[in-house]
């Protein structure tokens, strides 16, 4: 193929896309209004199940048309799915088809091929939690909140599976840096946003975070600083 063949080639791909966003009806205007309401609702509905991540806002209005009320559409969507293993749930600020939780035992048993999930175990677990409270937050805070030391390796692990990422450097001596999560954890744990982490005070009750202690650790070396200045 010659090269103006080529570029001829890539013109006609190009306005081929050109043409089916022009062709693409959004509005529905010539559909009665109930049976436009229901093509919106197949869309959307299709749009997230096809999605393997959640889906925003953004993403849905490219659809149907500018009047349409996307919560009022998920609404009906999940009164339809009402009683079926199956919803559509708000995820880390988009929507995404998630099984219920009543089948999961079912789907386990059943040894089926499912989409693979961050596989974390339960001191990772609280890790990522820790971290949702209190971010930005060190390695070193990590460590005193849990009255034992948080590897580097199970920092690096939650960084390699996209759970965390980097955050501001910390004000203490020597600027380590601080972690924060990403929105692969609200989806990884079912939340829209992070008001939606459990309560922190039954966590503490429970023995699995101190919160105390990192306060009490902090204020010691902040006393420790001021007599070194003191001293200078």
């Amino acid at each position: 193929m010659s090269g103006s063949d080529i570029a001829s080639s890539g013109g006609r791909r190009k306005k081929g896309a050109g043409q089916d966003a022009v062709l693409f009806d959004r509005d529905l205007s010539s559909l009665p209004p109930a049976l436009r309401w229901r093509e919106w609702m197949n869309r959307i509905e299709a749009v997230i199940f096809a999605s393997a991540t959640p889906v925003d806002r953004a993403t849905l209005a490219r659809v149907v048309g500018p009047e349409c009320n996307i919560d009022l559409i998920i609404d009906d969507i999940r009164e339809e799915l009402r009683g079926r293993p199956y919803d559509l749930v708000a995820v880390a600020g988009g929507w995404h088809h998630r099984t219920r939780s009543a089948y999961a035992t079912a789907i386990r048993a059943s040894g089926a091929a499912t989409q693979p999930m961050a596989g974390f175990n339960q001191q990772e677990a609280m890790i990522l939690i820790a971290i949702g409270y209190y971010q930005p937050v060190t390695r070193s805070e990590l460590s005193t909140m849990f009255g034992k030391e948080v590897s580097r390796d199970t920092i690096a692990g939650l960084r390699q599976a996209k759970l965390i990422t980097s955050g501001p450097r910390s004000p203490t001596p020597g600027a380590p840096y601080t972690y924060v999560t990403t929105p692969s954890f609200l989806s990884a744990f079912g939340f829209d946003t992070l008001r939606d982490l459990p309560d922190i005070e039954m966590l503490e009750d429970s023995g699995l975070l101190n919160r105390k202690k990192v306060a009490d650790d902090l204020d010691m070396m902040a006393t420790r600083l001021d007599e070194d200045d003191a001293d200078d």
